[in-house]
């Protein structure tokens, strides 16, 4: 099963290797990818959905088709959409939506005592 530290380690060697093959290679600053941050929020999107945070930006993506919903990564959001595409990761992340709907269902039920 996926886990979303695997999905951000996953995302950040997708960044730097896409970033290490451009012709900018002397100007990648990697440090920058060591906070990645994936999660989802069913309190704030009914929708099928994740967060991205890179440094000190956040967006937040639909599963269905990586269309952004709210935020922005700047720069670096154009590699989220070319990540999401990979194989796998795209059934990953529906994964882990399925996983915190039924953890989110268990606790609600657990407080209607």
């Amino acid at each position: 099963m996926a886990t979303f530290k695997d999905l951000e380690d996953n995302l950040r060697s997708y960044i730097i290797q896409e970033q290490s093959d451009a012709h900018n290679v002397r100007t990648v600053n990697i440090a920058k990818y060591n906070n990645v941050k994936i999660w989802m929020d069913l309190t704030k999107y009914q929708q099928a959905h994740f967060f991205v945070r890179i440094s000190i930006s956040e967006a937040v993506f639909a599963l269905g088709d990586c269309s952004k919903l709210n935020g922005g990564l700047g720069y670096e959001e154009r590699f989220i959409y070319k990540w999401f595409g990979r194989i796998g990761i795209k059934d990953k992340l529906h994964e882990l939506w399925d996983t915190a709907q039924k953890a989110s269902r268990v606790v609600d039920n657990s407080t209607d005592d």
